[in-house]
């Protein structure tokens, strides 16, 4: 056997079915490989939409997902998603290929140290300079990619170590020495929790995306129906709670809803579970600090008070810590007072959303209609900026890998490939891909893949003309001094480009329109793109004042 023959069926023995990649001399061992494996490889248009596919299948699959890439460009191109997955804690096995083991170091053509390139962005990486240690490198590679804290593993394998003979049978020992699954938390934390939830009078947890990651969506659901605390989430939490549960009260953050954002403040006790508190999602750290009403509660000790300091912390993983703190809290509910006015601070600050004909589409009032025709069964995938913010806020998300975004990172560029990955990890559920014509361009011959493999993904455009996201900013904040942010004269005719790839697709621009074209794009077999018109000054938030108003309707005020 050669050290790509061994390296591939090491991959097949962690139970890797897709491979998701761009082939390159210094990958041609492994790609000739794949061809004898029982693994179904997808030729993506881009290296970073290889990662990104391996993304979206890590998450519907709940495993790690492997993407290839050649030595050098190929492999830089790999950065961006393996730093996107980085920060979503996504398991990804990612396989380079690196020039000859002589030549390393030498500035040999098309060489990269890729290692040391994201050593500050993988969970852990890997130069495999002898062909015995594939088989150990690639089982290592699954075990800590999907362990503990997910997170991303490159391997970097040399040209001459893939060709290199040797007889393995891959089934070498995992011992990682330093590498230490987080045991069970500590009790005395865990009751110092339950004590303080009993003497709170307004209490709320805060639900992020490590408790999708600890598999622990069902325990937080039994515990919310137990004790009837209100739940809020960052933008990874959403759906852990159904965003229509009558216990769930919002996003946080500079783009969440006002009714969260007023329950965090008014609250006496936080919970946060699976969540690093990042900036966008709490930006009054030292209120939550000098309040000493912060508990914390993450599988990655390093994530404890990196960005707040807890009043009380818990390093554990979540469905052990909820399965040590619900029996302690036996008999205890939420007071209903405050369960009272959280319900009224939600009804009051409930959106009114306009479903009225105006020469264009209203996105919150698309993506309600989308909810409501598919009931949310469905994986929805989005690109970042204004449409990211709009699916976050509108659509309901009952479950949350029924949402695929990049939340961490902001990766403009990630929607399409990742719902490519979605689709094909099941084929139970449509997989909608969520879009602004900005970042659309930035990875759209990803329908070259959908086209090739017969890849059924339905696209749903946002078409303002705008840098949405940086041009409301540029308004808010710089006295409206758009530079950069008109993409007008520079876009495409959307439908004939779709149609180039043989994707059948509709524009509209009423709100009336909307309920046919959904149905049309999912009645359609195979891809779709429904082309929605959106006023350039479309808001990302909810509020709409007097001069927004009018220049939805093209007047400035």
């Amino acid at each position: 056997m050669t050290g790509a023959d061994i390296a591939i069926k090491a991959l097949e023995m962690n139970g890797a079915k897709k491979i998701f990649g761009y082939p390159g001399a210094a990958m041609a061992p492994l790609v000739d490989s794949i061809s004898r494996s029982s693994i179904d490889y997808i030729l993506s248009r881009n290296e970073q939409g290889a990662g990104h596919m391996a993304s979206g299948y890590a998450r519907v699959k709940r495993t790690a997902g492997v993407c290839i890439a050649t030595s050098g460009p190929g492999a830089t191109n790999l950065i961006t998603a393996i730093a996107t997955a980085y920060m979503d804690s996504i398991p990804v096995v990612a396989i380079t290929g690196q020039v000859n083991t002589g030549l390393i170091g030498k500035d040999a053509f098309q060489e990269v140290d890729i290692i040391g390139s994201t050593l500050p962005f993988t969970k852990h990486s890997y130069l495999v300079k002898d062909v015995k240690d594939i088989s150990r490198v690639i089982n290592e590679a699954f075990y800590i990619a999907t362990t503990g804290r997910p997170g991303p593993v490159l391997v970097d394998i040399p040209l001459d170590v893939q060709k290199t003979e040797y007889e393995a049978d891959g089934e070498d020992a995992i011992n990682l020495r330093g590498y230490k699954l987080q045991g069970k938390a500590n009790e005395p934390q865990v009751r110092k929790v339950a004590e303080a939830l009993m003497n709170a009078k307004r209490p709320v947890l805060l639900a992020g995306g490590g408790i999708t990651c600890s598999g622990a969506v069902k325990e937080i659901n039994d515990f919310v129906n137990q004790t009837g605390i209100p739940v809020i989430s960052t933008m990874m939490g959403l759906g852990v709670i159904p965003t229509d549960d009558k216990r769930f009260y919002g996003m946080i953050g500079s783009h969440g809803a006002k009714c969260a954002n007023v329950i965090i403040n008014r609250s006496d006790l936080v919970i946060a579970m699976g969540t690093r508190l990042g900036d966008r999602s709490v930006a009054n750290t030292k209120g939550l600090e000098n309040a000493k009403k912060l508990v914390h509660i993450d599988i990655d000790p390093a994530e404890i008070g990196k960005n707040l300091q807890p009043y009380i912390p818990v390093v554990g993983d979540i469905k052990d810590v909820v399965a040590q703190l619900a029996p302690m809290l036996d008999g205890w509910k939420s007071p209903s007072d405050w369960t009272a006015e959280a319900d009224e601070l939600r009804s009051a600050s409930k959106p009114v959303i306009d479903g009225t004909d105006n020469g264009f589409v209203n996105p919150r009032y698309f993506l309600g209609r989308l909810s409501e025709i598919t009931n949310s069964d469905a994986y929805l995938t989005t690109e970042v900026g204004q449409n990211q913010l709009w699916s976050a806020n509108h659509y309901t998300i009952k479950n949350p890998e029924g949402f695929i975004t990049s939340g961490g990172f902001g990766t403009m560029g990630y929607g399409l490939p990742a719902a490519i990955g979605a689709s094909v990890a099941q084929s139970e559920k449509p997989v909608i891909a969520v879009m602004g014509d900005g970042s659309f361009q930035m990875d759209l011959p990803e329908m070259g893949t959908m086209r090739q493999y017969n890849i059924p993904v339905k696209m749903v455009l946002f078409r303002n003309n705008r840098l949405g996201m940086v041009h409301e900013h540029q308004y808010l904040l710089y006295n409206s001094n758009y530079q950069m942010v008109d993409i007008t004269d520079g876009n495409p005719d959307f439908a004939k480009l779709v149609e180039a790839y043989g994707i059948p697709s509709v524009t509209i621009n009423e709100n009336s329109q909307i309920d046919g074209a959904i149905n049309k794009m999912l009645e359609t077999e195979g891809s779709f793109m429904i082309i929605a018109e959106v006023s350039p000054f479309e808001p990302t938030g909810n509020a709409l004042n007097e001069n927004v108003i009018n220049r939805r309707s093209g007047k400035e005020a």
